[in-house]
């Protein structure tokens, strides 16, 4: 039995599955662009998008996680500063070495974002989970790259509010005003309200706040586990197959999908796109074709590219036009 029928028999609540294709997620991502109306390149909308719909048949309201993972230290990268310590102790010159070092070692060869990531201090590794393009591969895909202009200019006032707190404190900070109110409130608010469902976020009651601001270090993140006082908290309450799990965010498969099913596709809105004064369309053709021989996983980043190609094609060019339904939810009590 999988995690969720195994929750939902645990609490008494009816589980509904909807599986959603390829087919249907190249289908659809135009009117989930056009109601987003900012190119919000998470692939996450998508199935989220057939939740809030296939929700709405059944309920008017539905209650939301948002925000417990930025208050309570729940995603996997917060165990960073812990790994990286050792790099922390060593003299700077040791330090600049393991960056050199980071440097000469291939693309996707293990070791590799270690080095790199240790020999960086924190402002200058860490920009959150939506920088998806380092500059280099900026430089490739877009015809204008404005030297000097990168993620730092986005983080640098959130860690300036933060010199002295403790190294994951300072990520959470970065990840509340950028991650959390940049994506994933935007896309949850967007696509519920566009199939007329109710999202409510009970993390982020202001009592909730407080108290999760409270919590120190050692019980936030430690070496075996994430959100350690909230999963001590609820131990009794949530089973303990939930409680117990491993973090996991909303999986897509779209590095497999774009290799197989969704690659023709790709290349399709690329070859239409009507923005090659904004981006190389020749290095994200090479991008596509280099990531479904398997040689990178470029996933995240064509999709980003798709996903702002779509919106072009929508609000710039007029030449795609989704066709928006009359919403009519019956709702079954």
């Amino acid at each position: 039995m999988d995690v969720a029928a195994e929750s939902a028999a645990a609490i008494g609540v009816k589980h509904v599955v909807r599986t959603v294709s390829a087919e249907e997620m190249m289908e659809t991502l135009p009117l989930i662009v056009w109601y987003l109306d900012d190119p919000v390149a998470d692939p996450a909308l998508v199935p989220l998008w057939f939740i809030a719909r296939e929700a709405r048949k059944h309920v008017k309201v539905v209650l939301s996680g948002e925000g417990s993972d930025e208050l309570f230290g729940g995603y996997t990268i917060y165990r960073e500063p812990l790994s990286l310590a050792p790099f922390e102790k060593m003299p700077g010159a040791l330090r600049r070495l393991a960056g050199k070092v980071s440097n000469v070692i291939p693309e996707g060869k293990r070791g590799k974002d270690l080095l790199r990531r240790g020999s960086l201090p924190l402002e200058e590794r860490y920009y959150g989970n939506a920088r998806l393009f380092r500059d280099d591969q900026l430089r490739e895909v877009l015809p204008v790259f404005t030297e000097g202009v990168g993620h730092q200019d986005v983080t640098r006032p959130w860690y300036d509010l933060s010199r002295g707190w403790d190294p994951v404190s300072r990520m959470q900070h970065v990840d509340l005003f950028t991650w959390l109110r940049g994506d994933i409130l935007v896309k949850a608010d967007k696509v519920t309200m566009a199939n007329s469902l109710e999202l409510r976020v009970p993390f982020l009651d202001s009592e909730v706040f407080r108290v999760a601001s409270g919590i120190p270090l050692d019980q936030k993140i430690t070496k075996e586990t994430t959100k350690f006082a909230l999963r001590r908290a609820l131990d009794g309450i949530v089973p303990q197959h939930v409680l117990n799990r491993r973090k996991l965010g909303f999986p897509v498969p779209i590095r497999v999908w774009l290799r197989d099913e969704m690659y023709e596709w790709a290349r399709g809105i690329i070859a239409d796109s009507q923005t090659g004064h904004l981006l190389d369309k020749a290095a994200v053709r090479a991008m596509l074709d280099e990531h479904r021989a398997g040689t990178l996983d470029h996933s995240r980043r064509l999709w980003a590219l798709l996903v702002f190609m779509v919106w072009h094609g929508i609000f710039i060019e007029n030449r795609i036009k989704p066709e928006v339904p009359e919403p009519q939810y019956p709702v079954y009590l």
